[in-house]
This record gives C-alpha cells, structure tokens and sequence, in this order.
C-alpha cells in the first residue's frame, strides 16, 4: 500500500510540475532570423485552419488510435467485422485504403468559406499515425495515390498537393502536418514483434540498421512534402514521443507514466522510449528547401518546436512566447457522423480570448469520406465571418496588454498602441448594456472612444478606479455585431 502510495504521489507530482514546465519555461528561442521573421508574421494572423482526414472518416473513428494496442478510451475498437481480434481489426482498417473514394472533394470551397471566415492559415494532416500517406509519395504503397485505393483514378487523387495549391491560391499560409511515428511502416513496427504501444516495437539501439532505414523513411517523406508541393511554412509535427532522451529524461518521463487503476495499484499505459529521428538534421535539410520553415515538434522541449500548442484547451493566462490553442470545433479531432459544433457565442468569445492572451486559433474541421464538410462546420465559419467582418482589426496584427482580460472584458492592442476591449455578451444578452465599466485601464484625457462599425464618438467618464462608457440607446438596441462588442480606446494613460 505504501509504495503503491509513492508511486501515485510520484505521478501527481511530475504530472503537476510537467504542466507548469509546459506553460511557463519549456520554450527555446529561435536564432535563426529568418524563422524569427515569420513567427513575428505568424502571431499576428491569429486565425487558422486545422483539418485532420485520412481513411479513417469511413467509419468515424477517432484518426488511427484505434490500431494502437494501448488501454485508453479513445484507443477503443469498436468498427470492423471483428473488433475483438487485433491482428483481424489491424487488416480490415489498413484495407480502408481501398474504399477511399471522397468524390464530392472541393478544396475550394473550403478555402473560400475559410477565407471569409477570417482564417489565415491552414494546417493538413498529410499523414498520421496509420502511416496513410494523403499525398503521392515516393517512399510508400499506403497512400491515396497507389492503384489499390479507389480515389487513384481521380484527377484530384493527390489530395495533399490539391488542398494545398487551393489554399494558396487564397493566399493563405501552408502548413503540413505530419507524423513522425508510422504505425504501417516495418521498421517502426516490425511485423516480427507484436506492437506493445505506440513506441516503436523494437528497441532501436539492438537494431540500428533497421531505425537508420526508419529514420531515413521520414527524413524522404518530409523533404518530399517540401521539395514538390510548392511554398509551405509551417512543418507541423506530430508524436512527441518519437524523440531522442537522455537516461535521466527518460527516468522522469517513466515516472509520470504511472496512472491509478480502479484497486488502487499503480501500472504503466505505454513506455518511455528513446527514438532518435535526428530533428536537428531534419531542420536544417528542410531550411534548405524552405527558408525561414517555421517547425514546430510538439510537446519535445528544445529549439525545434518553434511555437508550443496547448491541446483542446486554452490556457487560463497570457504565455511569454508564441503559441496556438489546437481546438476542436465539432464531433472530433477526425469526421464524426452527426457532430455537435460550436455555436457562434462560443466560438467567438473562445478567439477573443485567445488573442488576448497572446495566442493564435487553429480550429480543427474533419471532412467526410465523401470529401465534404457538414453544413455544422459551413454555418460556424459564417458566424466568424459576419463577426470579423466588424472586428477583425481588433483581432490581427494586435498584441496582449496586461491585464489581458477583466471579468467578461477581453483586451488587446495594435502597434500604434490604441486599445480595443471587447465585452463579452451572456448567452441571453442581445442588447448592450447603457454603460460598461472598465476597471483595469484608463483612457488619456479627451480621448476618443468609438465602438467597432459605429462611427459615432462615445462619451465616457473616468471613475476613482477606471473609467466607464455610456452606450447610446440607438446603439444598444441594434448592436454592430454579436455575440461580443468591440470598442476601439485611442489612448490609454500607461
């Protein structure tokens, strides 16, 4: 009782103290000038795109998680003939390859609803974990281009190159997700092993020659994906754990692998394995294709992960480097059938108090097997768009000022240092209240203050702590936008 006690307290302790690592030291500042360009460009777009597809939306599944012997509740099988059997699962859902027909594919229009949206970049799965490569690589048969999947005879097959050259034509940043584990590959998992977890199934230093080849495989994949698909910038990688540790790294991250089972008694979901896929290699090999290459390793401490990417969360303060919440905006991370997606108010007031926070928004939306988004996700990014439409120019190329955000009062600023506060409307709030006061900042004497898509100048009067700004009953009863209402200060007393 008493070690299994320790081991518990171990693991609560670690897990805490990892997360605080996380958010507040773990981040190694780029030198090079080129990259520190582009993420100065890159934080004040503030808006992107995250799309996760692969054969995987045939049956709705969570994307590849599915093949990966560990015991978690996303890891669940539950689609197929025979679900029960491992090896009988494994086969049926790589043999998805063959029914991939998404006929109705129009990057397109994606990327025009995008657009509107306010979205600036776009992040594309281009392979995950599966090793299904959505792109017409050299190196593999597993992919959506080799004869055996149904959608190789169409002209769009090469969905990776297709989405890519229609969101560019948008003008819209490129970003290519890829992972760095490949569960198809056999000098990942080797068929001679049986898959223990999501870690290569071998130990790496018994077998060199056979990760080399592994470690070669991925270098190929990605050089391709930079070499022969135009401009990208952003190299978005996936599988932290495919990383090269030290013994003591290893023996901590041991530690915070223990979890509390039902009894009471300590057990390890997956190990900690040291796998050197020679980033520092990679990175400097793609700078040569691509120069100034944002790469961003997540969660691998280190100068390769050039911005951090707080999972389906948003952090509760601002962070001292760039960042970018990862979120999902229906159903999954991949196409679930029927999926719930945000309402407006939701999405809305989750960007604003992103950006004030210093952070940028990559929103995930999962296309279906038949290459559509469901009208959920056409409907969310038309709330983006009506509301951006009014104000966005309190969104980008803004910056976060302390002290970020005031009960429902969300602020930023932009570089000639005029202050925007948003007010952040309840769920039932449709009318502007006649005054709103705001504690934590103070306009300069006879300042201008004027609300977003109203010209008219608003009167206001300093308070013993703050200031207050009475709203005129014609603006309150029609609001420039909703949701959440914008006010522009054009200087604050610093």
């Amino acid at each position: 009782m008493k070690r299994n006690f320790i081991i518990i307290l171990l693991f609560t302790v670690t897990y805490s103290f990892s997360q605080a690592i996380y958010e507040d030291e773990r981040y190694v500042k780029e030198t090079d000038p080129l990259v520190l360009e582009k993420l100065d460009q890159w934080q004040d777009k503030k808006f992107g795109l995250l799309m996760h597809w692969g054969t995987y939306s045939q049956w709705g599944i969570v994307e590849s998680w599915s093949l990966c012997p560990e015991d978690y509740g996303w890891t669940q099988r539950e689609k197929g003939k025979n679900p029960k059997n491992y090896y009988d699962y494994k086969k049926e859902y790589e043999g998805l390859k063959k029914t991939f027909n998404p006929t109705e594919f129009n990057p397109e229009k994606w990327a025009n609803a995008a657009k509107k949206a306010g979205m600036k970049y776009m992040i594309f799965t281009t392979k995950h974990h599966d090793g299904f490569s959505m792109f017409d690589s050299k190196y593999t048969d597993y992919k959506v281009t080799d004869p055996e999947c149904a959608f190789s005879t169409n002209p769009r097959s090469n969905i990776t190159k297709e989405i890519f050259n229609a969101f560019r034509a948008e003008d819209f940043w490129i970003g290519a997700y890829f992972s760095k584990p490949d569960w198809n590959n056999e000098n990942y998992w080797n068929p001679y092993f049986p898959p223990l977890d999501r870690n290569v199934n071998y130990d790496p230093e018994e077998y060199p020659e056979k990760w080399q080849k592994f470690v070669d495989f991925t270098h190929n994949q990605i050089l391709e994906l930079l070499t022969d698909y135009g401009k990208v910038d952003i190299l978005w990688l996936d599988g932290g754990w495919v990383t090269k540790l030290s013994d003591e790294e290893i023996k901590k991250q041991y530690i915070s692998k223990f979890t509390e089972n039902k009894s009471g008694n300590g057990f390890i979901k997956h190990r900690v394995v040291s796998q050197d896929i020679k980033m520092d290699e990679l990175v400097e090999k793609a700078r040569k294709k691509q120069p100034g290459l944002i790469v961003v390793d997540r969660a691998v401490h280190g100068k390769n992960q050039n911005y951090l990417t707080p999972e389906n969360r948003v952090p509760e303060k601002a962070l001292p480097y760039p960042w970018e919440s990862c979120i999902i905006s229906g159903g999954g991370w991949s196409h679930t059938f029927n999926a719930t997606y945000k309402t407006g108010r939701e999405g809305i007031h989750m960007l604003v108090d992103i950006v004030a926070k210093g952070g940028n928004l990559l929103l995930n939306i999962a296309p279906g097997p038949d290459g559509k988004w469901q009208q959920g996700a056409y409907d969310l990014l038309k709330e983006y768009e009506d509301w951006i439409n009014v104000n966005g120019t309190a969104i980008y190329n803004t910056k976060p000022i302390a002290p970020y955000k005031e009960k429902n009062i969300c602020f930023t600023q932009n570089k000639k240092e005029n202050v925007f506060f948003f007010y952040l409307a309840d769920d039932n709030e449709r009318t502007i209240p006649n005054e709103i006061i705001v504690e934590s900042i103070t306009p300069k004497k006879g300042t201008k203050i004027t609300m977003l898509g109203a010209d008219k100048r608003l009167k206001w009067e300093k308070l013993n702590k703050g200031f207050k700004v009475i709203i005129p009953e014609k603006l309150r009863n029609k609001p420039t936008s909703k949701y959440a209402w914008t006010f522009k200060i054009d200087k604050i007393e610093r």
